[in-house]
Order: C-alpha cells, then structure tokens, then sequence
C-alpha cells in the first residue's frame, strides 16, 4: 500500500522514545526506586500515585487506574 510507514521504521523510531522523558515534559516525575512518581494527570489528588517504569516503558496510576505505553500503535 502506498504511503503506509514500514513497521521496522516505526519498531526503531520508537526503541529511541523513553516514556520517562515523554511523561516527564508533563508531570513532575521523582525517583523512586527503579521507577519515577509523580501525581497523576489523569485525576486530582495530593499523594502521588502515579508510577513510570523506565524497565517496561509503561505508566501506571494506582489511583484511578490509568496506564499504558507512551504511545499508542
């Protein structure tokens, strides 16, 4: 089909995309442990609960229960 994007394209380009910068440009990210928290942006609270592992690429709000990978393919 022309005009689709190969998939190894997209493979690499998002191997170079770590979810802890991406995140990080919107949240207030703090190191905890081996993953980063911070408060959640997907609902009000006062106590961070939400977490970013930079091991697995994911997000997680313990909270309201949002997570996810940075992007969506």
């Amino acid at each position: 089909m022309a005009g689709q994007i190969p998939q190894r394209f997209i493979d690499d380009l998002l191997g170079r995309v770590d979810v802890v910068e991406v995140v990080g440009e919107r949240v207030q990210l703090k190191k905890a442990g081996r993953n980063y928290s911070g408060l959640c942006p997907f609902h009000q609270e006062k106590t961070p609960s939400f977490t970013v592992s930079a091991d697995k690429q994911f997000y997680h709000c313990f909270g309201c229960g949002a997570n996810g990978m940075h992007y969506a393919s």
